[in-house]
């Protein structure tokens, strides 16, 4: 969908999958990044955390915006602007897993746990927080699958509404070699998305057997679930 002159978007991301998304979308946008600290907050379920996540992003921008005369100028002009947040985790073996914070936690993931390395997690992990031994995931990508789950929330700015949802999909995995696995760390880019999966790199595309879902929602932003929530809020506007 083309976008209309009397369109403002804001996507409020620093992610470069979603500015690439929403580009092929047709749309034109301005940036601005949330800055939050998303571990303060937490959820058992993925879905309801994506969602809190999405409207955490959505407030941190809102009262940027309002300090730097933004809001300001959006209520004295004749367009109808809408932010777009997002946010997305992964879930394996039924374990959410957000951005890798370590290259060691980065391979756990992709890889999974070498035998002595489960053995020492297990008596940790069973000594501390006394998880069952079906909580502590054994298994990476390599050769198995992982979901992931990813919220879009649309607030249009003016008035305050907002429309949300979230979309889920599945990635199956044929092996991860351990020279892929080194390379991704060494590069560094698995940090910075949820789970450390990066599907569409050039290194890991050829090794995803299959995807139950969408490639546009394993990147981050659903374009089905945007484009409906962008329409909704236009025609409610």
């Amino acid at each position: 969908m083309a976008a209309s002159s009397a369109l403002r978007l804001i996507l409020g991301s620093s992610s470069a999958s979603r500015r690439q998304i929403l580009s092929e979308m047709g749309y034109q946008f301005t940036l601005l990044s949330a800055d939050i600290d998303e571990k303060e907050i937490r959820m058992e379920k993925p879905e309801e955390l994506v969602v809190a996540l999405a409207h955490a992003k959505a407030d941190a921008i809102l009262e940027k915006m309002t300090k730097n005369g933004m809001m300001q100028e959006i209520a004295d002009s004749q367009e109808t602007t809408l932010l777009i947040t997002a946010d997305q985790v992964v879930v394996h073996d039924g374990v959410i897993r957000e951005k890798p914070t370590t290259p060691e936690e980065a391979r756990k993931f992709i890889q999974g746990l070498s035998f002595q390395l489960f053995v020492s997690e297990l008596k940790l992990l069973r000594w501390f927080v006394r998880l069952p031994f079906n909580h502590i995931p054994l298994t990476g990508y390599s050769q198995s699958h992982a979901a992931t789950i990813g919220s879009v929330l649309v607030t249009d700015v003016k008035d305050g509404s907002r429309r949300g949802g979230w979309d889920k999909s599945e990635v199956y995995f044929h092996k991860i070699p351990d020279e892929v696995i080194d390379s991704l760390i060494e590069e560094g880019n698995v940090f910075y998305v949820a789970g450390g999966l990066l599907v569409e790199h050039p290194l890991t595309s050829p090794l995803v057997e299959s995807i139950v879902g969408t490639m546009d929602s394993v990147m981050g932003l659903p374009k089905a679930l945007t484009e409906k929530l962008i329409k909704d809020s236009l025609q409610d506007s």
